[in-house]
């Protein structure tokens, strides 16, 4: 039988696609195995956020040439997007392709030896249509990661993004809903919907929003829970607070990217809210959401970020209390406004204030998780780790430790909460 590796960078959408090209090899007659093992096929998935992200794609491909020589290397995604002629130059490369078309990826890979040199990177801004990759099984995880989405016309000046990802594109309702019973039937209790601007889905059918998935979700009988990835904070109108108040099954917690607690450093950023409306958005959720968690991305060091500006930043995320925040030192990245800004932070400064914020995110963290000190919450145990803990989540997203000698991989079980770390909680089964 042949053999695929797959190695991904970056995102839960790439995550999403590396497991439907899998299930593509699979059903061509592939065996899956792990990305450092010997495959006759390695697909590497890319991310470009970053130029670090480029380099990391690189050092692997150099590194399977190496298990395998004879093998054939695909490398897919982002940074092949934007730059297709630098991928397919990369000694041991055989076949580059986008973030389109890659249901092509087991015809192509298996017409070609490892002498060839194939792309079939196209022009992405012009793509109008969402491609369906389905996933049926999810490896080895209890919640799914379901695709609605594809592209972005947002801009921010950090980010390469809408190069790499193209317009946005819609998946079709009855498809979602198709994809959705067939996870449920396959054990999956929990749902997170993914793509890389959620908040536009719909944008381009006319008729439909990201409202109307979550009803269509919330309605089959066999998933507990839903989540979404990360949203735009203009997502949530009154409406649509209202609305997702009343279902159930919709997990509190809310991943809000903010970017920066500065409304100048926002400008530049092309970020299209002030810090008030972000602020206005979170009492809102609080007042309507009981035990709703909001944790968000902040960026330091945004080139013309003055120690005020900072300041600002840190004073703002200081009062609202996140329950956690994702920290970033800025990197610039070729091919965005702001990569050509002037007055760029120094690395040391970056250091400094990213240190300070993941300080403030542990201690409203625990903060935050000492409400439930003491309360039984129900988890969604995940896996079991090295040191012998089943892992799992909380509704609002608290990460659960606790010991048991039953397998409790994928059930919901109660948990009395009794101690609260850093980044995470402990409790005993009830």
């Amino acid at each position: 039988m042949k053999k695929v590796a797959f190695y991904t960078l970056g995102c839960k959408v790439n995550q999403y696609e590396t497991e439907a090209m899998g299930e593509l090899f699979k059903k061509s007659g592939y065996e899956i195995v792990d990305s450092e093992n010997y495959a006759d096929v390695y697909v590497i998935n890319t991310c470009t956020v970053t130029n670090m992200s480029d380099r990391k794609s690189r050092q692997y491909i150099r590194k399977v040439k190496k298990i395998n020589p004879k093998s054939v290397i695909a490398v897919v995604g982002c940074y092949s997007q934007t730059a297709p002629e630098e991928v397919l130059e990369i000694e041991g490369v055989n076949v580059v392709m986008g973030t389109n078309d890659r249901k092509k990826i087991v015809d192509i890979v298996e017409n070609i030896d490892n002498n060839d040199k194939v792309s079939t990177v196209d022009d992405i801004m012009k793509v109008k249509q969402f491609e369906e990759m389905e996933i049926r099984e999810s490896r080895g995880k209890t919640r799914a990661f379901l695709k609605i989405q594809e592209g972005c016309d947002r801009f921010c000046s950090y980010c390469i993004i809408p190069y790499a990802r193209g317009p946005v594109r819609s998946r079709l309702l009855d498809n979602i809903v198709k994809e959705v019973k067939n996870l449920a039937n396959n054990g999956f209790n929990e749902i997170v919907l993914t793509g890389i601007h959620v908040a536009s889905y719909g944008k381009d059918l006319g008729n439909v929003g990201l409202i109307d998935v979550l009803k269509a979700v919330h309605n089959i009988d066999k998933i507990k829970r839903i989540r979404m990835s990360s949203v735009e904070p203009l997502l949530f109108t009154d409406e649509f607070i209202e609305t997702i108040s009343k279902m159930e099954k919709i997990c509190p917690h809310f991943h809000l990217s903010l970017q920066s607690g500065c409304d100048e450093t926002l400008k530049r950023m092309n970020r299209r809210y002030t810090t008030s409306e972000y602020k206005d958005i979170v009492d809102k959720l609080r007042k309507n959401i009981k035990d709703v968690s909001i944790t968000t991305d902040v960026i330091v060091g945004f080139p013309g970020e003055t120690q005020e500006e900072f300041n600002q930043t840190y004073t703002f995320l200081e009062n609202i209390k996140l329950t956690q925040m994702h920290v970033f030192k800025y990197s610039p990245r070729k091919g965005t406004k702001a990569a050509e800004m002037k007055d760029q932070v120094s690395p040391q400064d970056k250091q400094i204030r990213s240190d300070k914020l993941m300080d403030l995110s542990k201690k409203n963290f625990k903060e935050f998780a000492n409400k439930f000190k003491d309360r039984q919450l129900e988890v969604l145990f995940e896996q079991k780790n090295d040191d012998g803990y089943y892992e799992g989540l909380t509704p609002n997203y608290i990460r659960v430790l606790v010991k048991s000698n039953e397998d409790i991989q994928g059930k919901i079980l109660k948990v009395k909460i009794t101690q609260i770390k850093d980044e995470f909680v402990e409790g005993v089964l009830v």
